[in-house]
């Protein structure tokens, strides 16, 4: 009998028979992990696994290559303030249908997790999480290798006056690299590059860049293209809530 313990993130659950489940979860020494828990579809178990949800988890298995099984035990829920928050609720369920469908199954993902912990924890309880989940997005490409190259302009090697992103080859190009093909070139949100607050229109153009390599470079390797329709969702949510609360059109 192979088991484990670990804390994890629910990613995604689904009915199996009339009163169990099997759920994905993302822990930070398993990765992305796979298993049936026993009544987990049950009146008293079903209000526990809800996407998002910190579990205390269990999973043993008779041999390695089994789906094995789960003992579950609630941390904490982060239901109730990401449901209430329409664009919250949609980068969560971006965020499960991308892991759960880029992530090798049981590989260790330290970073992955450490930085999918910290922003659902952001959801809907900071000002900032739409900036978080537009530089979670950046960090996703680069750990599945398809990261952008923002240390220099791709035609001066500055590394100041960095305005935009090459959206052929993802390196950056300064302000004085880019001249007249300015307007071919993905607009570079400074705040991807050094933090801090973004406007409405800043967090569109990230979202706009990282969506764009999503989808040219990641795309082609899914064999489900449903993450990317739940991603593009999710940025037009993002978008159109901070523009609501700004009061000003995004360009």
């Amino acid at each position: 009998m192979i088991e484990w313990r670990e804390q994890g993130i629910l990613l995604a659950v689904r009915r199996h028979g009339e009163a169990n489940a099997i759920i994905e979860v993302l822990t930070r020494d398993h990765g992305l992990h796979a298993g049936v828990v026993r009544g987990g579809a049950s009146r008293k178990q079903a209000p526990l696994l809800q996407v998002g949800a910190q579990l205390d988890l269990t999973w043993r298995a008779r041999i390695e290559d089994h789906i094995g099984s789960f003992v579950v035990e609630p941390v904490r829920s982060r239901a109730v303030p990401i449901m209430a928050d329409r664009a919250a609720l949609a980068a969560l369920q971006s965020v499960a249908a991308l892991l759960t469908t880029c992530i090798a199954e049981r590989q260790p993902v330290e970073e992955v997790h450490d930085r999918t912990y910290a922003l659902l924890d952001t959801l809907a309880r900071q000002p900032d999480w739409p900036q978080l989940y537009a530089q979670w997005e950046l960090s996703l490409l680069a750990d599945l290798g398809f990261g952008l190259d923002l240390s220099c302009c791709a035609v001066t090697g500055v590394t100041q006056q960095l305005r935009y992103v090459s959206p052929r080859t993802g390196r950056a190009v300064s302000q004085q690299g880019a001249g007249e093909w300015a307007d071919r070139l993905l607009p570079l949100p400074l705040f991807l590059l050094m933090g801090g607050d973004a406007s409405a229109q800043e967090t569109a153009d990230a979202l706009r860049l990282t969506g764009h390599f999503l989808r040219q470079w990641l795309g082609p390797t899914l064999t489900r293209s449903n993450a990317l329709d739940a991603r593009d969702q999710a940025a037009r949510a993002i978008v159109g809530q901070m523009v609501k609360a700004a009061g000003t059109p995004t360009g």
